[in-house]
This record gives C-alpha cells, structure tokens and sequence, in this order.
C-alpha cells in the first residue's frame, strides 16, 4: 500500500466527506401497495421518492358548490383508472374555493383501485424525466400534482412543464396524469400591456404575442376547470357541514342557531371571501368556543 503523509490522507477524507453530502440519500423504493401518496424530495442534483402518510379523509360528496367541476375531474379520472384516453387538468381560480381538495378526495375515492399522487414543487420540475423514471412500470395510475402553481416568465421549471405536457422527450408516460391547481388562469402574471399587439386577420382579432406566449402553456391542458366564490347559500351550507363534521368527530352535538348563521355571515365578510376555506375556518371557530363554554 502506499504511504501517504497524515495531511494528505486527512485531505482525503474531507474531499470524500463534501462528496458523500452530494450523493443522492440512500432510501427504500416506496412500496406502493402500502402507500397511497409521495413527495419528491429533492437532493443535490437528484432527489427520491418519499412516502407521505395520508391525513385528509375529505370526500367528493363533501365537497359543496363545485358539482360540475367535480363531475368533470370524476370523470376524467375514472377514464384515466380504467386505461381510457384522459387529459391533463388544470384547475384555477379563485383561492379557497377547493381546487386541491377536489384531488385530495378523488385519492380517497379511488385509491383502492390503483389511484396514487405525487405531489411535486414548482422548483421541482426539473426533475420530471427522474420522477416519471421511477414510477413507468408500477402497476398503478399516477396523478402527478403540482398545487398552487404560478411562474414568472423565463424560469426552467415553465419550459420543463411545456415540454412534459406537449408529448415531447419529456412527456409523461402512459400512467400518468398531470393536474395543477393555480389561482392564475395562464399561470403566469398578466399585465395591461399584454393586449398590446393584437390584429385583425380576415376578420377576426388575433391575440399579440405576448398573451400568445403566455397562453401557450395553459393551452397544453386538455381541461380548464374554473373555481369561483360561493353564493350565500352556498357557503352556508359549508358551514353548515363543516359543522355537522366536527360535532360527528368530537362526539358532542352542535346546534344550528340563528346567531350562528349570522356569525358565519360576518365572519364570510371579514375575510372578504365565501369560500369551503372560510367555511371551514369559521367552523372551527365556533365549535372550539362553543364546546369551551
């Protein structure tokens, strides 16, 4: 064996030292019989798999006031479970109004019939190609998420997204869906001056090419599916379920009052939002405070 001077081999070992902090963390394949959703997590230049236990039990028919987007999401995803052509989805609007917790409960639903999510970050998406890698052969149907999604122009992750969704080398393989939920339409901000620009051509006007760009993303999801605030009566039967819930979870009855709707009511207009998460959280507001009396 060689003899190396004590510096050298201490050099050594603080060279393998910074080197072994780069290489990819050591973990288990996650056994997808056993898990239902996972986080890529990432790592250095990589990033693994890891396994997330599932603690929201909300169901579809929990869900109030989005009937025909969950109409439209059930029926995109059940195509996609039965090996049925399926799109990707992008669901926008209005913040609050349960966007992800349509995704959140489709997993409830269908999970024992091969459902899984991996959820992913925007600053994630770089690393499609390793993702859709590791999960091609499983037997089961992946919905990869990416929620709250926006961009701003120019960024690696916007054109990783693009290329994953218009079927190039990127493009997900065939047990996989991509459903994004953002509060942005085009998932990217929009300026006044991005109407500047447009034409008429024979007739009709043509978008300027900055919306055309902007656009071009959201135009590669098969479905748009819009989310908007509640009505009144909408959001008071939020309530009113929310309510119902936490009395059937903490085993001890809440009444339905008329002060209660009507501090369910301010409450919506302090917020300046009705929506399942206003709901919700005045909800838990209530029902704490009632129960401590």
């Amino acid at each position: 064996m060689m003899n190396l001077k004590p510096e050298v081999v201490a050099q050594l070992e603080r060279v393998l030292g910074s080197v072994e902090m780069l290489l990819p963390k050591a973990s288990k394949p996650v056994d997808w019989a056993k898990c239902h959703a996972a986080n890529w997590r990432r790592h250095s230049f990589s990033g693994y798999l890891e396994p997330v236990k599932v603690t929201d039990n909300t169901r579809l028919e929990e869900l109030l006031g989005v009937e025909e987007q969950k109409e439209t999401m059930v029926n995109n995803t059940k195509q996609f479970l039965q090996g049925l052509p399926a799109n990707n989805a992008l669901l926008w609007g209005s913040r609050g109004t349960g966007k992800s917790s349509i995704v959140k409960a489709l997993l409830n639903e269908y999970a024992d019939q091969g459902l899984r999510i991996i959820q992913v970050e925007k600053e994630d998406l770089i690393y499609l190609s390793e993702i859709f890698a590791a999960i091609e052969d499983q037997p089961y149907r992946f919905i990869l998420l990416c929620d709250d999604l926006t961009f701003e122009t120019g960024e690696l992750a916007y054109k990783m997204l693009k290329s994953a969704l218009d079927g190039s080398v990127y493009s997900a393989p065939d047990n996989v869906l991509i459903y994004v939920t953002s509060n942005r339409r085009y998932l990217l901000p929009e300026y006044d001056g991005d109407h500047l620009g447009g034409k008429y051509v024979k007739g009709e006007l043509q978008q300027s090419e900055i919306q055309e760009e902007k656009s071009s993303l959201s135009d590669r999801f098969g479905l748009w599916v819009p989310f908007h605030v509640f009505s009144q009566e909408r959001y008071l039967e939020a309530v009113k379920l929310c309510i119902e819930r936490w009395s059937k979870d903490l085993g001890r009855p809440v009444p339905w009052s008329n002060d209660l709707q009507q501090a369910a009511i301010k409450w919506s207009h302090q917020k300046s939002k009705r929506c399942g998460r206003t709901a919700y959280q005045f909800s838990k507001n209530w029902v704490g405070k009632y129960l401590m009396k």
